[in-house]
């Protein structure tokens, strides 16, 4: 969220990553591409899934596949980067390089806080209010709120990128492996309080708030679950929030703890939280998702049924 821009700037980063030792460093790469192959393969299976059985043309599954898409572009984001610097001597990234990796990164990430958000009201309306569900979530409807939530998240992050700006004068050695916003604030020669200042409250609005909003639905949607006296019934509201809510839960423990943290944590704390964040839990959805979900299974099983057929 910022424009690194003074006469002073340094044209290229050095990147320490997680090892300087050659031999870690390789099988760190071997490690890092398998989890981004199943990331990929992963939330590249759900998508395909929903686009093409007709039994997941519901806004659940519309909503689960934006998810997808977009753990599939915040994991190529970052893990593509660093398995080339896992192979190279001296890991570098130019200036410019670095800061489209950083907004492209906040985008993705505050796009997936609030695309959580809407999944919450979809199954809010779908168990509080089952029978005006479809008018409500509507084709138009579903529409309009995955692009409210990219368009947003845009506003929220893109647009501030342009406007901050912080002297860095010459530093240019990034103690993380990837242009991380909070790593490169640390080299910051200037008074940046005010850029703190904005970082924590524009991480406030979008992380608590949706945060707050999907804790807020749950509570609701848990009293109206109280009601169901039947253990279909029950069956059926668990089932299709029990993923969604493991989802939250991983996805909103690890930014929390990446952005609401102190800014005097350690280089090493951050690089470990920033690996469950931008690794493993975009590897952990589709996942969840595939083995806590009877109808993605059931498609599965249809897909792989046609392939099968003479």
């Amino acid at each position: 969220m910022m424009d690194i821009n003074n006469e002073t700037e340094p044209e290229i980063f050095l990147l320490t990553g997680l090892s300087s030792q050659p031999h870690i460093r390789l099988v760190l790469f071997f490690v890092f591409l398998i989890l981004y192959l199943i990331t990929i393969l992963g939330n590249g299976l759900i998508v395909l899934l929903i686009i093409v059985d007709s039994h997941l043309h519901t806004p659940m599954y519309f909503f689960l596949g934006n998810l997808s898409l977009l753990d599939v572009c915040y994991s190529s984001s970052t893990i593509s980067q660093m398995l080339v610097h896992n192979l190279s001597k001296r890991p570098t990234i130019s200036n410019t390089r670095c800061f489209i990796q950083m907004c492209a990164s906040l985008f993705l990430g505050v796009a997936e806080c609030i695309l959580l958000a809407v999944m919450a009201y979809d199954r809010y309306v779908a168990i509080c209010s089952p029978l005006h569900y479809p008018l409500i979530m509507n084709r138009k409807m579903c529409g309009w709120l995955a692009t409210s939530s990219w368009t947003l998240a845009f506003l929220l992050t893109i647009v501030p990128s342009f406007t901050m700006q912080i002297r860095l004068c010459g530093h240019n050695v990034i103690d993380h492996f990837t242009c991380e916003v909070q790593a490169v604030v640390k080299l910051a020669c200037s008074d940046i309080s005010a850029n703190v200042d904005l970082m924590s409250g524009s991480s406030v609005f979008t992380l608590l708030v949706p945060f707050a909003f999907i804790l807020v639905t749950y509570v609701r949607i848990a009293l109206a679950v109280l009601r169901i006296r039947s253990a279909h019934g029950w069956s059926k509201a668990f089932s299709t929030c029990g993923s969604h809510l493991t989802v939250v839960g991983i996805f909103y423990g690890t930014a929390m703890a990446m952005y609401l943290r102190p800014q005097n944590r350690s280089s090493e704390q951050d690089k470990f939280v920033a690996i469950i964040y931008g690794v493993v839990t975009p590897m952990l959805n589709p996942i969840i998702y595939s083995l806590r979900n009877k109808d993605v299974k059931e498609a599965l099983g249809r897909i792989m049924g046609k392939e099968m057929e003479p």
